[in-house]
């Protein structure tokens, strides 16, 4: 009977190209009894135990490891598993390794229970130094003659067995490029192919009845149940009793003034969270989101089902009260359908970390641990890759990424579009052996890296549950990916990074810059007139959720006047349901009468004009026709969803019968069923609609409400974008909004706002240090505004004094509080460095001690000012936009009166003049070896492309330069989502 006891699989990125399909395969042909995989990690360990199992072929688990033996040499070690003690071991073994690098001698003594070590070509003296400490464990696989006599007399089990990393002789070559794709140059001389049962049976007899007898007797029966984390309390407290007191305290505060109906459901639900053993998770997300607050850290209002919980809402966990939006809890936990519950967490991007480090720290690094992910080698890297390592040419790398179709995701669904794809794959051999060598290691995965946002979070060290190794900040993470963590029990929690939390934390931080409160976000009024009249226009910029056009014509359709309004708006625009939104909007503006599907149906559609549009509905359609249960409700909502047809028959004849018993006849209980079933793959979890809804609201209210503070912080998230940020200033101009330039003395890093101005941030200006913007603003408020720039020289320190960065800040406009012109203080910039260097070399002098000695300070060099094409030029390049004025202006009010300046909101096909300013040109030739070109050209507001075909480019006797001015006429087009011009006219206007 053939068996392996050395197969590495593509687990191990790089590694081998052993998948595990084409193992099961293979062994199977082979007709193999038992298969050891022995990765350098346990990475793969979960899928290789099931596809072993459904193959009948009985699994060993091991890893190897470099372990040090006493005189610090190290050497490369499998440990096999041969019980459930040593299956614990071999989580510990890996973990070690993968977090130390290797195993100190000392640490085997603990570690080697319950394991079977094999050594494979070892030196004599390895072998020595483990037969001596080790002998009843130790089994050994060489063809060194000198070892095999070493054995043989010491009575140590030779093996059969050959290091697999590849399937066949053919795949050879996939091996060597793969190892050459993970960095490792040197030329791969050894066989790793697997051995078929004919060459296995030329081993020794002995030797293949020692490996089988070594697999067999590794017995491990994998079992995992639920880790539940554990909430630390204070001696004779219980997890149920604190729990129940946290939220009947807090539905207290959030809600002085409640009915009974509030008080049952808290009821209800924290007895089916304690039934299921989950108060603890409850009180650990309770507890971090309090230090959330604490820490004035902005966090969503919910995500998910678990918005439709009252305890939640109660514990401050999420900000939505289910009883006034009808939501049903168990669509987040249902006590008839036992689940992990799944409590998902948004925050401020940048502070994420911040959050899962608290967590860290309170129940201790051992029991929290990141989730590890694999980057595979998709498409276009496994093609690029490949061909790199085969030493193609850059520009052959270039032709084949072209070669690649958009919208192809498999180099298989790529050949079959691309007929020249397939003409270069046939050129040559050399092509020919790309290709199949990127088909063969397409998927494999290539490096390990961090899941975004999941940790998990255990009662007992997490290392005894699952694989470890180093992750990020401090933090382990676990071997093993997100599903396989989730099979192991472990729970897992999402710590999610919304940058419109970011944006909102902005807007908060600027409202209180501003009035000197904090800006109450969960507290503003749902029914302010001025946010729906500008939802009602589609003025949705920044606003989260609402931003597309789509969005917005579905807006400007529906006519929001109430939150449900943007609930239904939410749940509605996605592939399907987005059909229903003409009929929402007629019924809701009563230009079609609301039609219910059955009148006993209005109490639970009337919010939707008799359309059903959430899961909820759906949900409770089944309990008001069927009698069944939430739960009931539940599990058939996941039937259908599902797909499951064995599920869907048992619950069709329950709603059914149901149906009958509460006298409604066959036809309608059929008919509404059937309306089920249309409608249940249409629903939206109304939970996370109307959580998510809070936000896109909360962002209305802001725009509508504070516009300077809403585009102030809108213009912070888009520094480093011009494109976005011209957007941006257009539309803030547009309401009246005025622009100022950044200040030495008034700016702050980012863009404030104050009344109805908005302050540039100096963190705005192109290629000015961080750090450098931090020490500026820190030093001004310590001592005060910069009296002049050889004050700022002297406060910041010769050593600090960066011309460059100075040049750019003056560029700029920002030092020009000093009351010069901007020519002088660039002409001052050296003197001023100078004087610094002079009177203050660095910060070991005060400032004091600085000014003792300072007996006179420099004039300035004054200069003529410059030119406002200079100093338009200059604010362009350091901020990518203009802020005195733009050069088109002036053009435009005295000489191109009527010229637009608004037609990218034109309808495609419109005719319009335009004044631009020329960027970029690119010149090509038609087929017919005619000119044409493409270019590039902004006003204030925007950067359009303009088509110029043959006959309007032979108007022009030259292509327009950079920075000329343009007149042109054209029609408006669309392409790729994009506003563009094909010019009819075209006319450069003289300087």
């Amino acid at each position: 009977m053939t068996v392996y006891a050395q197969v590495r699989t593509s687990a191990d990125a790089l590694q081998s190209t052993i998948r595990l399909a084409s193992l099961t395969d293979f062994l199977q042909t082979q007709h193999a009894k038992a298969c050891a995989i022995v990765n350098q990690s346990l990475h793969g360990l979960l899928p290789f135990a099931k596809a072993m199992k459904q193959a009948g072929i009985h699994a060993v688990y091991g890893v190897e490891v470099n372990i040090a033996l006493p005189n610090e040499q190290q050497v490369s070690c499998i440990f096999y598993a041969e019980n459930n003690e040593g299956y614990q071991n071999l989580l510990k073994l890996s973990s070690a390794a993968q977090t130390q690098q290797y195993i100190r001698w000392h640490w085997l003594s603990r570690y080697i229970k319950g394991c079977l070590l094999h050594m494979s070509q070892p030196t004599l003296q390895s072998v020595e130094a483990l037969f001596d400490a080790y002998s009843s464990k130790l089994y050994v696989s060489t063809d060194d003659e000198q070892v095999m006599d070493y054995c043989e007399k010491n009575a140590i089990p030779l093996l059969a067995s050959r290091e697999a990393r590849y399937l066949y002789h053919d795949d050879a070559f996939s091996y060597e490029i793969a190892q050459k794709i993970a960095g490792v140059e040197s030329e791969v001389t050894q066989d790793y192919r697997m051995l078929t049962a004919e060459e296995y049976g030329a081993f020794p007899i002995i030797w293949r009845q020692n490996t089988e007898q070594l697999l067999m007797r590794c017995q491990v029966t994998l079992s995992f149940t639920k880790h539940m984390p554990k909430f630390p309390l204070q001696e004779g407290q219980s997890t149920t009793e604190v729990l129940r007191q946290q939220a009947q305290q807090g539905l207290q505060k959030r809600l002085p003034q409640v009915s009974k109906e509030y008080y049952q459901r808290l009821e209800y639900e924290l007895q089916v969270i304690c039934n299921m053993g989950y108060a603890d998770y409850f009180l650990i997300v309770a507890d971090f989101m309090q230090y959330a607050r604490q820490q004035k850290i902005v966090t969503g209002p919910g995500r998910g089902s678990s918005a439709s919980s009252l305890v939640a809402y109660a514990l401050c966990i999420t900000e939505v009260d289910p009883l006034k939006y009808g939501l049903l809890f168990e669509r987040f936990l249902n006590p008839e359908r036992v689940s992990l519950p799944d409590i998902d967490i948004d925050f401020v991007d940048a502070k994420r970390q911040q959050i899962i480090q608290y967590v860290a720290k309170r129940y201790g690094k051992n029991y929290v641990a990141q989730i590890s992910t694999s980057n595979t080698l998709a498409m276009r890297a496994a093609a690029r890759e490949v061909a790199r390592a085969m030493g193609f040419e850059a520009e052959q790398l270039q032709h084949i990424a072209s070669l690649l179709p958009a919208q192809a995701t498999q180099l298989q669904e790529a050949y079959q579009q691309n007929a020249n794809l397939r003409s270069y794959v046939a050129q040559s051999e050399s092509h020919q052996q790309w290709w199949q060598t990127a088909c063969k290691l397409e998927g494999l995965p290539r490096t390990g890296s961090i899941h975004a946002a999941g940790i998990v979070l255990a009662p007992i060290p997490i290392v005894e549950v699952a694989p470890i190794q180093n992750g990020a900040e401090d933090l382990y993470a676990t071997q093993w990916p997100m599903q396989e963590v989730e099979e192991a029990g472990l729970l897992k929690i999402d710590f999610l990074g919304l940058r419109n939390l970011t944006m909102l934390a902005q807007m908060r931080w600027l409202y209180e810059r501003e009035y000197g409160q904090v800006l109450p976000l969960y507290h503003i009024p749902l029914d302010d007139e001025k946010t729906y009249a500008l939802l009602q226009q589609g003025d949705t910029t920044g606003v989260f959720q609402l931003e597309s056009q789509g969005m917005r014509e579905a807006l400007r359709l529906i006519k929001p006047t109430h939150f449900l309004d943007i609930v239904a708006i939410n749940a509605l625009y996605r592939p399907g349901p987005m059909d229903f939104i003409p009929q929402y909007a007629r019924r809701k503006n009563n230009a079609e009468p609301v039609r219910m599907p059955h009148p006993n149906l209005a109490p639970i559609l009337q919010e939707t004009y008799g359309i059903i549009v959430y899961q909820e509905q759906i949900m409770q359609v089944a309990t008001t026709f069927a009698g069944m249960t939430v739960g009931e409700a539940d599990l058939l909502r996941r039937a259908v969803s599902k797909k499951d047809g064995v599920q869907l028959a048992k619950m069709q004849q329950q709603f059914i019968n149901g149906a009958q018993q509460k006298k409604y006849d066959m036809a309608v209980a059929e008919q509404i069923f059937s309306l089920i079933m249309r409608f249940a793959n249409y629903g939206f979890v109304k939970s996370h609609a109307v959580a998510y809804s809070l936000i896109s609201y909360q962002l209305a209210y802001i725009k509508a409400n504070h516009p300077a503070i809403f585009y102030a912080a809108l213009l912070t998230n888009a520094i480093g974008d011009t494109t976005k940020t011209l957007r941006l200033l257009q539309e803030a101009r547009t309401k009246g909004l005025q622009i100022k330039a950044p200040s030495i003395n008034h700016s702050e890093r980012y863009y404030t706002a104050h009344d109805h101005t908005i302050t540039v941030g100096l963190s705005a200006i192109k290629q000015v240090p961080k750090k450098w913007v931090e020490q500026l603003i820190q030093q001004r408020k310590q001592t005060g505004p910069y009296q002049n720039i050889f004050d700022l020289a002297i406060k910041l320190t010769g050593e600090a004094m960066n011309e460059k960065a100075l040049t750019l800040l003056i560029k700029a406009g920002a030092l020009d509080d000093f009351g010069q012109t901007r020519a002088t203080l660039l002409e001052t910039v050296s003197a001023a460095r100078q004087h610094a260097i002079t009177h203050r070399k660095d910060i070991t002098i005060t400032i004091e001690e600085a000014e003792q000695f300072i007996f006179y300070v420099p004039k300035y060099h004054k200069v003529p000012p410059l030119p406002m094409t200079d100093v338009l030029a200059y604010e362009r390049e350091a901020l990518g936009y203009y802020i005195s004025e733009h050069p088109l202006q002036h053009l435009r009010t005295q000489h191109y009166i009527g010229v637009s300046d608004d037609w990218y909101q034109a309808i495609p096909g419109t005719r319009v003049k335009w004044l631009a300013m020329v960027q970029q040109v690119k010149v090509l030739r038609t087929k017919k070896g005619e000119q044409m070109a493409f270019i590039e050209a902004e006003d204030e507001y925007h950067t359009i492309s303009i088509t110029v075909f043959p006959q309007v480019f032979r108007t022009l006797q030259e292509p327009p330069p950079i920075a000329t001015l343009l007149y042109v006429e054209g029609v408006v087009e669309q392409r790729q989502g994009k506003v563009q011009l094909q010019a009819k006219q075209l006319r450069v206007i003289p300087s």
